[in-house]
């Protein structure tokens, strides 16, 4: 059996559900990925079962040609931003073979959106059999795009649960020294409402005398936004052995998004037992994240909103913190990498 990813840039997340397509499916994957558009130094791991070719080095010509060599059962196409991409999906599509588009977009019902489900309603069918999304919201735009439910699969995206879930066996020393400490982990970007961040945490130290100290972890041009800020410290983006020590040593999730499609960072929080602090423009929040039961949401524009948020966190007694991080762990579960793997199979399966 033999599976054909046409994909954009390649995460750390795959690597598990590779993986599992490999040894419990026994697929023969071959990946296509950009390498061209990088925002992160991540290098794909070699593996058994597993192909990789750099986008740089095929046009449509030698596009058409390896995928004509490779001969799949099935085609995963990540979106419909990369036109050689569509031209080799609709060639296969006549042909009966499965064509799955993966998306973890959310619907705001915008002028572009609007326009895209009205093209997808009217041409979708010639290049996509089904589509593959992360949680509700998406499913709901998979919708407006006109898949019905029978073509819809759900469980699109997963962090690497096996690596975060260790973390879980640590709880108990958290329970004698439980660390005040916010953390968000992400890029230093606009859309990621790194400047309602900041201006939140001042407001938190300030007005609402908070003790807790803030990291953020990552890269991005709008890093220069901490400088200066007291009780506030910066890394540099890590690979995932540095991150679980980072998770291990920080007291609850941060992620302060204006509009935020399907952010991994979230799941591998909640993976890695924390309690949660979540803006209303994060679009797998209503997975894992129940407003008092692990965490606290906030709406997207307030910065009070969000330091209030941060405020609450830091009243609750490290008991109350613990069960938290216990209720966080439980909805992490919600998805996985072999239920990610067993979704997109399920397809080929059931035929």
């Amino acid at each position: 059996m033999k599976i054909l990813y046409l994909y954009s840039e390649l995460s750390p997340y795959l690597r598990p559900v590779f993986d599992i397509y490999v040894k419990t499916y026994g697929v023969e994957l071959h990946v296509v990925h950009w390498d061209h558009t990088r925002r992160t130094p991540y290098q794909p791991v070699l593996m058994d079962g597993v192909f990789y070719y750099k986008r740089s080095e095929y046009n449509l010509a030698k596009l058409k040609k390896l995928t004509g060599e490779i001969v799949p059962d099935l085609i995963y196409v990540v979106g419909w931003m990369d036109m050689d991409y569509l031209r080799i999906t609709r060639k296969y599509r006549a042909r009966g073979i499965p064509v799955i588009v993966g998306f973890d977009d959310n619907w705001f019902g915008n002028f572009r959106q609007r326009l895209g489900s009205l093209v997808m309603r009217s041409i979708g069918r010639l290049f996509f059999s089904h589509a593959f999304v992360s949680f509700a919201r998406q499913y709901e735009f998979a919708k407006r795009m006109g898949f019905k439910d029978e073509n819809i699969i759900s469980n699109l995206l997963s962090c690497d649960t096996h690596l975060f879930h260790g973390l879980h066996s640590k709880l108990p020393a958290k329970r004698i020294n439980y660390p005040h400490t916010f953390v968000y982990i992400g890029r230093f970007s606009q859309e990621k409402g790194i400047d309602l961040l900041v201006q939140a945490f001042k407001l938190y130290r300030n007005k609402f005398a908070g003790t807790w100290n803030l990291l953020c972890v990552g890269g991005g041009g709008l890093r220069c936004l901490f400088d200066g800020v007291e009780n506030l410290k910066v890394l540099d983006f890590v690979d995932q052995t540095k991150m679980l020590s980072i998770l291990d040593t920080s007291g609850a999730f941060v992620m302060p998004s204006y509009k935020d499609m399907c952010p991994l960072a979230v799941h591998e929080a909640a993976s890695a037992c924390l309690p949660l602090i979540l803006s209303s423009g994060v679009g797998n929040k209503s997975t894992f994240l129940i407003d008092g039961f692990n965490g606290y949401s906030f709406n997207s524009t307030s910065v009070r909103g969000l330091a209030l948020a941060m405020h609450k966190i830091s009243l609750l007694a490290d008991s109350e913190l613990i069960e938290m991080s216990e209720h966080s762990y439980v909805l992490s579960k919600r998805v996985s990498p072999e239920i990610t793997a067993a979704s997109l199979m399920s397809i080929l399966l059931n035929e």
